[in-house]
């Protein structure tokens, strides 16, 4: 009796686990299918974000090239403002008093706020052409490795450039300059808004790795 009980149960459990048997698989096809869904979804995205940062590399491409003509100009009107200044100085006779308006910077043009937009725009000039040679670097490369390093000079430079634009506002206030240091005042403050989306635009490359 006792064996004939314990092949009853065993064949009870076995068709108890021949009928669960097909509800795994269900499952595990299930289970499986959203995997599926899910690789295919994130495979989507980062297809997307990809896209969308090879479509910010023209556009940092542009604005570099821009902000280097524009550097360059604001260096060689600076330079020739400079080596003016130094040529053409302020000068004054033993025994007479400096003028009641004296700026320790005197330049033979402009106004007082000259030696200081002229020397603060060269150093702007400087670092952005600076920014120039390591924003090349991280556009041939285009990953987030080059990211920082162009990023962080890029924004020294804009920094001075701000600098820089704030004695032109000065200057542009005072109202007496010559038309090479208007076009240098353009060129700065046009640059302060160029040098920004610049640095916005480089940083479509974060999602980038090796």
């Amino acid at each position: 009796m006792n064996y004939s009980i314990s092949l009853q149960k065993r064949r009870v459990d076995h068709i108890t686990a021949s009928e669960k048997s097909p509800q795994k698989v269900e499952n595990m096809s299930y289970l499986g299918e959203q995997t599926i869904g899910g690789s295919e979804q994130a495979f989507s995205l980062s297809s997307t974000e990809m896209a969308n940062n090879d479509q910010m590399k023209p556009v940092a491409t542009l604005l570099l090239g821009l902000n280097f003509c524009m550097y360059v100009i604001v260096l060689g009107i600076g330079g020739w403002a400079m080596n003016r200044a130094i040529d053409h100085g302020f000068t004054i006779d033993s025994g007479l008093q400096l003028p009641a308006h004296f700026s320790p910077i005197s330049f033979p043009m402009g106004n007082g706020a000259t030696g200081f937009f002229v020397a603060f725009a060269l150093i702007a000039g400087v670092v952005g052409v600076g920014s120039i040679i390591s924003g090349v670097n991280h556009i041939r490369s285009w990953t987030s490795e080059s990211l920082p390093s162009a990023a962080s000079v890029a924004s020294i430079a804009w920094a001075l450039t701000l600098l820089a634009m704030g004695f032109a506002c000065k200057e542009i206030e005072l109202n007496i300059r010559n038309a090479r240091l208007k076009t240098m005042e353009a060129f700065l403050i046009i640059l302060s808004a160029t040098q920004l989306f610049y640095i916005a635009a480089i940083h479509g490359a974060a999602a980038y790795r090796r």
